[in-house]
Formats: C-alpha cells, sequence, structure tokens
C-alpha cells in the first residue's frame, strides 16, 4: 500500500527548495549578498529561515531518499533494480550540474545511494549509530574546511560586489562549470558523507515506523531538545562573521536541520494520517518531485540568469522571496493540470524506462 505520507512530505520538501535555494540562483558563490543597511525584511526573513529552512528542506529529502531505497530494497530483494536507478540518478546529475547549476544535489545522492545500499539489511542500532557516525564526519570536515574562508565581509552596494557580478549568461555558464568540478571535489570529502548519514538515520525511521505513525514520546522530546540547542547556536553564531563564525553556523545547522526535518515528518504524518485525501495537491506535488525539482532549475536561470540578470544588483530576501512564492504557486498549477492527466511526472516516467533498460542490457 502506498505511503500517503511520504508523498506529502516530499511534496513539500520539493516546493520549499525553491525558498532555500533562491539566493543561489542569484549569485551561487556568495549567496545572498546584503545592503550594508539592510532593511527590517531581512532580518526578519533571516532570522525565519535560520529557524524553518535553511538545509531543513534538503534534510528532509536526504530522510526521505534513505526511506525510499529501503522501501525498494523491501519489495526487490535485489540490489541490481537500485544500483540501476541510482545509475541514472548520477547521469542525470553530473548532466543537471555542469549543464544548468551547481547547486545540483542528484550526483551526491546516487553516489551517496551505492554507499547506503551496504548497510539495507543492518539493524536499527546500527543504522543510527552509522547514521550519526557519519554525519558527525561531515560537520568535522565542513568545519576544517570553512573554518579557512576570508573574514572579508561584502556588501551589494560596495564597488566590490561588481567584480563578482556579470549579467552576460555566457560568463555565468563558464563559471559554473568550473564551480560544478569544485562541488564535484567536495563530494567525497564531506557532501557524501551527510547525504549518508542522513539517508541511514532515514531507514532507521522508516524502521520505526516514523513515516506512518510519528515519533514516540521519547523520539519526540529528544528531537524537540537537538533542533532547540543547536538552532540557538546557529543564531547566536549569526553576529560572527569570517572561517569560525561560518563553520560553526554550518556545524550547529546541519544538526538542526536534522531535528526539525524529522519534527516535520512527525507533525505532516499526525496531520495526513495516510489518507490521499488530506493535502491531495501536495500529495501529487509529491509525485512529480524529479520533474519539479529540475523545473525550479531552468525557471530560476530564466528569471535570474537570461530575462531579468539585474535582480541580483537590487533584490534584497524579501523581493526573492516574493519570486519563490510565485513559482511555488506556478508549480502548484501544473501540478494541478498535469496529474488530471498522468500518474506519473515525465521525468519520473524517463528514469523508470532508463532504469528497465538498463536492468535488461
Amino acid at each position: 500500500m502506498r505511503n500517503n505520507n511520504m508523498d506529502f512530505i516530499r511534496g513539500i520538501a520539493v516546493l520549499g527548495l525553491v525558498y532555500m535555494n533562491a539566493y543561489a540562483f542569484g549569485l551561487f558563490e556568495s549567496g545572498y549578498v546584503p545592503l550594508s543597511n539592510p532593511p527590517v525584511s531581512d532580518s526578519i526573513i533571516h532570522i525565519f529561515s535560520s529557524l524553518f529552512i535553511d538545509g531543513r528542506f534538503r534534510t528532509l529529502f536526504s530522510l526521505l531518499f534513505g526511506a525510499g531505497l529501503y522501501i525498494q530494497w523491501q519489495r526487490y530483494r535485489s540490489q541490481e533494480q537500485l544500483k540501476s536507478r541510482l545509475y541514472w540518478l548520477i547521469i542525470f546529475g553530473l548532466v543537471h550540474g555542469f549543464l544548468l547549476w551547481a547547486g545540483d544535489i542528484l550526483f551526491a545522492y546516487g553516489v551517496s545511494g551505492w554507499f547506503v545500499i551496504k548497510y539495507l539489511s543492518s539493524d536499527s542500532n546500527l543504522l543510527l549509530k552509522r547514521g550519526i557516525e557519519f554525519t558527525l564526519l561531515s560537520g568535522a570536515a565542513t568545519v576544517l574546511i570553512v573554518a579557512g574562508i576570508p573574514d572579508e565581509v561584502i556588501y551589494r552596494d560596495l564597488p566590490e560586489f561588481t567584480y563578482l557580478y556579470s549579467p552576460h549568461y555566457i560568463d555565468y555558464f563558464i563559471n559554473n562549470l568550473g564551480m560544478n568540478v569544485l562541488m564535484l571535489v567536495m563530494v567525497p570529502i564531506m557532501i557524501m558523507w551527510a547525504c549518508v548519514g542522513i539517508m541511514l538515520i532515514g531507514i532507521y525511521l522508516y524502521k520505526q515506523d516514523v513515516f506512518s505513525k510519528g515519533l514516540t514520546i521519547a523520539q519526540l522530546i529528544t528531537c524537540i531538545v537537538i533542533t532547540f540547542v543547536f538552532t540557538s547556536i546557529k543564531l547566536y553564531t549569526l553576529q560572527y562573521n569570517g572561517g569560525l563564525g561560518y563553520a560553526t553556523q554550518e556545524f550547529a545547522n546541519m544538526f538542526a536541520a536534522l531535528g526539525m526535518a524529522t519534527l516535520y515528518i512527525h507533525l505532516i504524518v499526525k496531520f495526513c494520517n495516510n489518507s490521499p485525501q488530506i493535502g491531495t495537491l501536495i500529495q501529487q506535488a509529491g509525485r512529480l518531485a524529479f520533474t519539479l525539482y529540475i523545473s525550479q532549475t531552468l525557471m530560476q536561470l530564466l528569471l535570474y540568469k537570461v530575462l531579468f540578470s539585474h535582480w541580483a544588483l537590487s533584490f534584497n530576501r524579501i523581493d526573492y522571496w516574493l519570486v519563490s512564492t510565485a513559482l511555488v504557486a506556478l508549480q502548484l498549477v501544473f501540478t494541478i493540470i498535469y496529474s488530471r492527466y498522468f500518474n506519473q511526472g515525465p521525468l519520473e516516467c524517463v528514469w523508470r524506462k532508463l532504469t528497465k533498460v538498463k536492468i535488461n542490457a
């Protein structure tokens, strides 16, 4: 029987990515570049994002991806099917990263999935133990790398910003190639270990029936404490710039995001209660997650790099969020129309067919 809770969670995750990734489409290397005297809305949105957005939806996807691998392994009891799917996910990720956007996560998921396969038959205690260990390993690697970032702070209304910005798409494309090479180098150093760790925790949560029943009281209290502690650390260190400040923020945010994402799962499970009639549109969006994810890249590249490249010079946080809200609304309209005629997204269909071709080859 299909788990409608997971469709709902996946729908929330893919739509939430629009808000999480918006700044990177303006300027990938630096993300959001504030004014030297930012508006109050910047501070409000920044704090809200630190609490509920930053890293939360990517972590949701990682938890879901791990649980999804385990479900498929239960169904087929064969790694051949899983490896074929992961092979094509890696290919999709490479194409997406080099040709469109270096912020791609598909490649990292595909590579991490191959590692996670080794643990599919492990007991729950080992899954949780290894999940925490790999996440800590990624956190330590992140601290060592990010701590070396120079203490220089760039503001959008200073001349230095113009050296980072180019309105020409060809410059973006060339720069994106280099950035994606750098991102690929980072995968085995730190990104993969975070993905593997969170995916293993996702399998642990699935085996604990969290995706169907929610957290137990003890698990809920643990998640609340973890989220509160690490979110507090993240918020406190926002006042510090430079490598050490950013390193502390990234480490704290990794675990704050894990705790908050798990709480999101609990709340959605209790709200949806595995009913196909509750949040039907969001569930439909969850079944089109791959298609919606790639379409987000296409739409935001068209807006920020082709049609309105000057937006990066003037946009405050609220401007990015207004555009993101419009894109989410557009994706929901697409979901309504498409789901009337098809049960599976176009890229989901292609992925499935390519998987079958490779298995039969």
